[in-house]
Formats: C-alpha cells, structure tokens, sequence
C-alpha cells in the first residue's frame, strides 16, 4: 500500500484517502500556443521506470493538491511538498541523489 504524508495536514494516509492528478510540473501553455504545444500539455506525459514526480489530492482529508516523489519500480516515497511550487525543494533533491546515484528527470537533476 502506497502511504504519502500530506504537507498541508500532516496526516499520512494511504492512497485509498488521496486521489491521483497524474504528473507534477507540467509546463502549460496559454491561447497563444500553437497546436502542437497543446497537443504536447494533453497527451505526452513521462512514464519513467524509476523516480516520479506526482499530483495528488487528499480527497478525504483537508481536500487540497499536493506532489509527492516516488520510485514507480519500488513504489517508495522520498516525500511530498506544496503544489505551488514550479519544483522539488533541493532537499527532495538531495535526499533522491543520495539513494539513488546518477537519477535525472527532466530539468531537476
């Protein structure tokens, strides 16, 4: 059973209390944006085997979003922060790098 903290509450609830939103830290575009971009924010999403960065929502909770970092393999959790951030804190970072050496995804290895 997957078990994430929620920065807001504090509570650590299982994912039967949470809601999955998909992938964190998306880039959206505005009504400027040619198709291709659009096309690029519906449907092209990671799918790493590895560390993930993820949306959640504590639906049964105080109700708000919230991203958590997880290994997809192993289905550990290295922590959740506030959804209104544009990135992982640097100590997420960090404590990632650590456990696992030589990780990348996207812009914040």
């Amino acid at each position: 059973m997957l078990i994430l903290e929620c920065p807001y509450c504090g509570v650590a609830c299982d994912e039967t209390e949470l809601s999955a939103g998909g992938e964190a830290h998306l880039k959206r575009f505005g009504p400027d944006s040619s198709e291709e971009d659009f096309e690029g924010y519906l449907f092209v999403r990671e799918n790493p085997k590895g560390v993930h960065f993820e949306r959640w929502r504590h639906s049964y909770g105080c109700g708000k979003w919230f991203h958590a970092a997880r290994c997809t393999m192993t289905l550990e959790v290295f922590g959740t922060y506030s959804a209104q951030t544009f990135e992982p804190p640097k100590e997420l970072s960090d404590k990632i790098s650590a456990k696992r050496p030589g990780w990348s995804w996207r812009d914040f290895a």
